[in-house]
């Protein structure tokens, strides 16, 4: 989580409502090169769950160490992994 007094980085990253002059519930997943990994931007009426955002980047860290394999919907650190092939069409 990071303050923004400024609203610069809202206004960056186009949740900001410059008539309210407040921003949007987001939450982005940022790699070490600066590549936006994985975002979610809600109303400020709905809840964000940090227990799915740790996940998310859990798995954003996993691939990025793993090549080639890839974090099913619901995967959690330690579970079992994918690798992509013609071979699973269908049957996930």
């Amino acid at each position: 989580m990071v303050g923004d007094p400024t609203r610069e980085l809202a206004r960056n990253f186009d949740v900001l409502i410059e008539e309210a002059g407040l921003a949007l519930r987001g939450s982005f997943i940022i790699n070490p090169e600066g590549q936006i990994k994985a975002f979610e931007v809600q109303d400020n009426s709905i809840g964000r769950n940090a227990a799915e955002l740790l996940r998310k980047a859990k798995a954003a860290q996993y691939v990025s160490m793993h090549d080639g394999e890839v974090c099913p919907a619901k995967w959690t650190e330690g579970a079992a992994t994918l690798k992509p092939s013609i071979d699973l069409v269908g049957k996930i």
